[in-house]
């Protein structure tokens, strides 16, 4: 199979076709977790210290920055993979942000470390985001895969996914409340630079070598956090987009909402309330990364169109382009690892 990494162009591979189950390579990554039984958890509990940078205060974006402080978290052992060599350790701490869910308050992780990292032998990490159905088998099959091949991911669950939704709950990161929504994707990025600051602090972890890997809505909210945190260096955006209202207001999707869209104020007004989301406002701070974008060429989810601008603004870094949908990238999920792995070990 034939991909690339490619500085200034794009490369486009053959086409599988789109007739592979959704996520199933990842699937079997991730068997190995439902197959293993969890050992007696040992409590690791603890407290990490978030120190912002020297020039936080022009290299992070306002509404991102936080105030130094130190933070309780708990860690234990979820999964011993043997055979994988990789062990699996529950991870929570107090969000940054209080919002009004107390359930949400929390921030939940999931580290999956390779067994041989040590203080003699540190690993590169990064911090993995899931897509929108939140099921995590997208997420976890990464982490997987990624801590297989020497790199510890922390899964980070976003505002009011998983363990952070009570049961029952309505509430949702991404909602018609664009208030909400907005509130819940500042929480999450600041939850995470508290995550990266958790990782620079492990024994284990080789703190200069720290990245992100975000797909689909993980990829959006992770470009906010990677132009908002500037020790990820390595950064892998899988189906993002950029210029989120020109992408998305001619979609066939948001034709329903167009007419509540216009009494709102239209297109011009959208844009001003989402652009603190928007991953283009953050080009700036990703020229900076090490940027790696893998993208679809017949995404119906969101346009090619959109990752294109997002990978120009950014100064036309690394780009991967997939001849698949959105969901039929499943099909490329062992190459598009493959160049992650290689992206983030840099």
């Amino acid at each position: 199979m034939n991909f690339a990494n490619v500085r200034g162009r794009s490369t486009v591979t053959p086409s599988f076709g789109d007739r592979v189950m959704p996520g199933r390579a990842l699937v079997i990554l991730a068997l190995a977790l439902s197959t293993c039984s969890a050992m007696a958890l040992e409590p690791r509990n603890g407290t990490f210290r978030f120190e912002p940078g020297e020039n936080d205060s022009t290299a992070v974006p306002e509404r991102y920055r936080l105030e130094a402080q130190t933070l309780e978290y708990k860690m234990a052992l979820r999964y011993e993979l043997r055979h994988n060599g990789i062990n699996v350790f529950d991870v929570s701490f107090p969000s940054p942000v209080k919002s009004p869910i107390p359930e949400n308050n929390t921030v939940y992780a999931e580290y999956f470390v390779p067994a041989s990292a040590s203080a003699g032998q540190k690993a590169p990490a990064v911090i993995v985001l899931d897509i929108l159905d939140g099921a995590a088998v997208v997420a976890r099959g990464e982490a997987v895969w990624l801590a297989q091949h020497g790199v510890a991911s922390l899964f980070v669950h976003m505002a009011h996914y998983g363990p952070r939704r009570p049961p029952g709950s309505k509430v949702r990161l991404l909602s018609p409340n664009i208030e909400q929504s907005m509130n819940a994707i500042r929480q999450t990025v600041l939850d995470c630079r508290c995550a990266t600051a958790w990782l620079a602090s492990r024994p284990e972890i080789d703190a200069n070598k720290l990245g992100l890997v975000g797909t689909s809505l993980g990829s959006i909210v992770g470009a906010n956090v990677a132009g908002a945190e500037p020790r990820l260096k390595n950064v892998c955006l899988v189906l993002p987009a950029g210029g989120l209202v020109d992408a998305l207001y001619d979609h066939p999707k948001a034709k329903p909402y167009l007419p509540l869209l216009e009494l709102a104020g239209g297109k011009k007004v959208m844009k001003k309330v989402i652009a603190p989301a928007d991953p283009i406002t953050y080009a700036p701070q990703l020229k900076e990364r090490n940027l790696l974008i893998i993208a679809a060429s017949r995404d119906d989810v969101l346009p090619p169109s959109a990752a294109r601008a997002l990978w120009e603004a950014c100064g036309k870094q690394k780009i991967v382009w997939f001849d698949s949908t959105h969901v039929g990238a499943a099909a490329f999920a062992l190459p598009a690892l493959q160049a992650v792995t290689e992206h983030v070990k840099q």
